[in-house]
């Protein structure tokens, strides 16, 4: 089971340094996607919410650098408590449950960017849903029901290991 769960983090620690290094090496191609989600310009014409539309561009950047930077602290606490969890695979339960914080901290933080940001604010609040072209709720539907299935699976304990 220990061995299952170092393995299913360093998957998700890769997947998400993945997707920052992605973001990070080709920041045009998402930075459309966030000023078009803030700035409501692709929802029905008719909505009431245009006026949260988000026009500046230097807002713009920074919402997206601050998505980035979400992304890449989430990969970097799960790759460190990837490696805090194979250093504890031996341990007693006590101390591998204790050495499953990074991971859990980075799974956390995961699920805040997707299901508060994308799930929440962008498509609820940006009226993201309503967009055909700019609708990016399945794929993080899709990061937060990884992320939290993985959560779920950590949090087991795993006692027997101590006989």
């Amino acid at each position: 089971m220990r061995l299952s769960k170092i393995l299913l983090m360093a998957t998700i620690a890769l997947w998400l340094a993945l997707v920052a290094f992605g973001n990070i090496t080709d920041y045009g191609s998402n930075l459309v996607f966030v000023q078009h989600v803030l700035a409501i310009d692709s929802i029905f014409p008719d909505a009431g919410i245009h006026y949260r539309a988000i026009h500046s561009p230097l807002l713009q950047h920074a919402a997206y650098v601050l998505i980035i930077a979400t992304e890449t602290l989430a990969a970097v606490l799960c790759g460190f408590g990837t490696w805090r969890l194979w250093h504890a695979r031996r341990a007693s339960s006590a101390l591998f449950h204790r050495a499953k914080r990074l991971v859990v901290a980075g799974l956390t933080l995961g699920l805040l960017l997707w299901l508060g940001g994308f799930m929440a604010v962008g498509g609820e609040w940006f009226g993201m849903w309503m967009s055909t072209q700019w609708n990016g709720l399945a794929s993080a539907f899709r990061f937060v029901v990884v992320l939290l299935l993985a959560l779920v699976y950590l949090g087991q304990r795993d006692d027997e290991l101590d006989h």
